[in-house]
């Protein structure tokens, strides 16, 4: 804070900090002889306020302060509130619900984490021309109950409008019934601005469908999975008790709460019965598409309720959109789980006994959030939390800010987002200020890990995440996928000691830039020693093993190569389904496309089956789940305890698409010069990309018609940009300054398409991934189960037609299908 802080921490002194303890009343009547020229609220809490003003509400934030690390870091809001007073008697006020300070956190079902009571700090600034006044929370403020009842951010909250006293926030109300405050001890020094944005009411949401469920229950569907609460407008009788039941999902034509496990996600009004009565609770939120109303006096008019979306309310700044709908729908699951879960807190899930800053999952997705929103302040006070906790305690929490029982070893993917997250977000926003302020926190964690390395210098030892929620791990090990923990471990070492050198020396840290160099060199030189073979095959055999190698330059260029060979046969021999987690997930595409596979990663984009990046939305995601089977094929829940419909990480994709569909890259960080290279695939015949980034508005589109291709480009003032223009015959490449730029020229039949037929041979099949993908899919559908190699030797000069005659039982419906596949390719038909 700006100021010294004169107010003090109250609390009611019948305050228990006990669940289901009614939120707290507090208020203080004060006279005003003149008006002053400027009034500022200043106000924060242990727990969740509501500031009243005079009878009014006062600001647009909600939630407030939000979560942080409170020992630490305490975010006081500051507002305007000149206009709101008066000559005469004035109120100031709030309400007081438990919040994260004084609620449950977690799955171990702790509460009180930080405080034991809730309290209430507030400073009214009023400035005259001669002299200032502070009225500032104190022992002469009252408190008392109302309407607001049991409040918790994972259960919901009860409202009985019968008893909410009237005009308790304005001047003339008798407070003679109300008791006393007293202080309660909290340090001062934890008062604090923010670079964060507030959490708001940032959108509505009207029902697409009123249902009668077969236990004639009623559920209201918003038609997409959001954070937020429902608000609505009732006639009922006093003592009418209208129950709201959250849920992400329907089963069995009834609501599922299965992926909400113990939060119960429950709000209640109780009716004054005098009217027309609108509620929406205020110390709640919830991650939600269905709501289950019960008690609702007659028939639920859709045009009674609406879904209130709550988040941080950052500016947005990327949007993509394709001429294929599923990835479109992609896209925008992405976009609605970041919106989801950043309220406040970079989180996991919005709905749970969760909603934790777990570091894997923003590491993750760190890129991709960067692009769509502009994350500078909602990140950089979650680095701020990072930062403190992490000195206080000597390791970097799994989750920020850290409630957990137990401390945090260092963890890759998961504690080094000390150092990728702030190099992402340099690299988005190109300001060294970002790596300077985050700089102890970085080299902090680098040196603790090069001091845990083995003789050989690898990170051999202690608890690893690996490549979490890998598809083939089993349900109730989520950490035990394919790929050796320790390998993943050593390949994120590799990368995050690379981003820490570069970052000493961008900051002018000549002797910090030497050593971790020399980290960087040590450890990359274990990893190729202990984990590559000298052509490039990576131990383990695992998609992610070889998607991390490659996307970290740990391999020379004749190993990546051969690694990205290998690799496309194991995308291809998983039949092109996802068969990596957290860890290789953002990077497989990135690895294919890198090392000349960009039709395998189409393949593996495009792919609609279980588990695949488009299965959630041919099952009607309108979030990114945690796990690829949240919702197994059969409609059934995924049994294992862990099935959030509303996890961003595994959406990390959507870079990828930014950077290859949409074809823009940073060649310096903030977009000063930029590489446009659009790479179309995967029969896409469109594109518009628009990314607002700190010197302005990028815009990229391409279409293809028939053999035209169109690309326009404009770039703002002050940057530049290489154009690399997409199936361009002679691979045209164009240097441009800000403007508008466009280019249309004729390219080969389908863009360099090629025609199928049963004379093709097995090679020339082989040879196309996506030839071979529609082939082999289509035989397979006949004879499930028999290899097909387009490699051997005779596949060289065998057509289908050939191979059929060898083929026992060829049937008529067998070579059609074949026939079918085939032609499709050339049809523009998306495999």
């Amino acid at each position: 804070m700006s100021q010294r802080p004169t107010g003090r921490f109250i609390t009611p002194t019948t305050a228990t900090g006990a669940e289901n303890e009614p939120a707290a009343y507090v208020r203080r009547e004060f006279r005003l002889d003149r008006l002053p020229t400027c009034a500022t609220l200043r106000v924060t809490a242990l727990g969740v306020v509501e500031a009243h003003l005079n009878g009014a509400v006062i600001g647009d934030e909600v939630l407030s302060p939000g979560w942080t690390s409170y020992r630490h870091r305490l975010v006081v809001s500051e507002h305007d509130v000149t206009d709101n007073l008066v000559v005469g008697g004035n109120v100031l006020g709030a309400i007081v619900g438990e919040g994260w300070a004084l609620g449950r956190l977690g799955w171990e079902n702790k509460r009180n984490h930080y405080a034991d009571r809730p309290a209430l700090f507030a400073e009214l600034v009023l400035e005259y021309p001669d002299h200032t006044q502070i009225i500032a929370s104190d022992t002469d403020f009252r408190a008392a109950s109302g309407g607001v009842r049991s409040n918790s951010i994972y259960d919901g909250e009860t409202y009985d409008a019968r008893l909410e006293p009237d005009g308790w926030d304005a001047a003339g109300f008798d407070d003679s019934e109300w008791g006393a405050v007293e202080i309660v001890d909290w340090p001062l020094d934890t008062l604090t601005d923010t670079p964060a944005e507030p959490i708001r009411r940032v959108q509505e949401l009207a029902p697409v469908e009123v249902i009668t469920t077969p236990t004639g229950k009623t559920v209201v569907d918003f038609g997409q999975n959001i954070s937020g609460r429902v608000r609505f407008t009732v006639t009922a009788d006093a003592g009418t008790i209208i129950t709201l039941r959250h849920a992400e999902v329907m089963t069995g034509g009834e609501i599922d709460v299965e992926t909400i496990r113990t939060a119960k996600a429950t709000d209640q009004y109780i009716a004054r019965g005098d009217g027309a009565e609108t509620w929406e609770p205020r110390f709640t939120f919830h991650g939600f598409r269905y709501v289950e109303v019960d008690g609702w006096p007659g028939e639920l008019d859709p045009s009674q309720i609406r879904a209130v979306v709550t988040h941080s309310d950052m500016r947005r700044t990327g949007w993509l959109e394709t001429s294929n709908p599923l990835l479109n729908q992609l896209h925008s699951n992405a976009v609605w789980s970041m919106r989801d879960n950043f309220v406040g807190v970079p989180t996991d899930c919005p709905q749970r006994d969760e909603r934790l800053g777990w570091t894997g999952d923003i590491n993750a997705f760190a890129p991709t959030a960067a692009f769509l929103y502009d994350v500078r302040g909602v990140l950089g006070s979650w680095l701020q939390d990072l930062a403190v906790e992490q000195k206080a305690t000597g390791f970097v929490p799994w989750v920020v800010p850290d409630v957990l029982s137990t401390p945090s070893s260092p963890t890759a993917l998961w504690s080094d987002v000390a150092v990728s997250l702030p190099w992402a977000l340099y690299r988005e926003y190109g300001d060294p200020k970002i790596l300077a302020d985050a700089y102890e926190s970085m080299a902090m964690f680098i040196r603790q890990v090069a001091a845990l390395l083995d003789r050989d210098g690898l990170w051999s030892a202690g608890f690893q995440y690996g490549d979490w929620l890998d598809p083939d791990a089993p349900i109730d090990n989520p950490a035990g996928g394919k790929t050796d923990r320790h390998l993943v471990a050593s390949a994120y070492l590799c990368k995050t000691t690379q981003e820490m050198a570069a970052t000493a020396r961008i900051l002018g840290h000549e002797d910090d830039a030497a050593e971790f160099a020399a980290v960087a060199e040590r450890v990359r030189a274990a990893f190729c020693a202990e984990y590559v073979t000298e052509k490039g095959r990576v131990a383990g055999e695992t998609v992610t093993g070889y998607a991390l190698a490659i996307a970290f330059d740990i391999l020379d260029e004749r190993q990546r190569e051969h690694a990205g060979d290998l690799l496309a046969r194991l995308v291809a021999k998983a039949g092109y389904r996802i068969s990596t987690g957290f860890a290789g997930t953002p990077l497989v595409t990135d690895a294919l496309s890198r090392t000349g596979h960009l039709d395998e990663a189409y393949l593996l984009l495009l792919e609609t089956g279980c588990p695949s990046f488009l299965y959630p939305v041919t099952m009607g995601a309108t979030t990114i789940w945690e796990r690829w089977d949240s919702i197994r094929p059969d409609g059934t829940i995924n049994p294992s305890g862990m099935t959030s419909l509303n996890h961003y990480a595994l959406g990390a994709v959507v870079d990828w698409m930014h950077r290859t569909i949409g074809g823009l890259t940073a060649v310096e960080p903030g977009y000063k010069r930029m590489r446009i290279a659009p790479a179309p695939g995967g029969n896409l015949t469109s594109s518009q990309l628009r990314h607002i980034t700190t010197h302005g508005d990028v815009m990229i589109s391409w279409s293809l018609t028939e053999q035209t291709m169109t690309v326009r480009v404009t770039i703002p003032e002050g940057t530049t940009a290489e154009v690399a223009l997409p199936l361009h015959p002679e691979g045209e490449v164009n240097e441009i300054a800000a403007g508008t730029h466009e280019w249309t020229y004729h390219v080969s039949a389908a863009g360099g398409a090629r025609s199928f037929t049963l004379d093709s041979t097995l090679k020339e099949l082989s040879d196309d991934a996506a030839a071979w993908r529609a082939f082999t899919d289509a035989f397979a559908r006949h004879f499930p189960g028999v290899p097909l190699d387009g490699s051997a030797p005779e596949a060289a000069f065998m057509s289908v037609n050939t191979m059929l005659e060898y083929v026992p039982g060829a049937s008529d419906e067998l070579r059609d299908d074949l026939a079918s596949a085939l032609a499709g390719l050339s049809e523009g038909v998306t495999a």
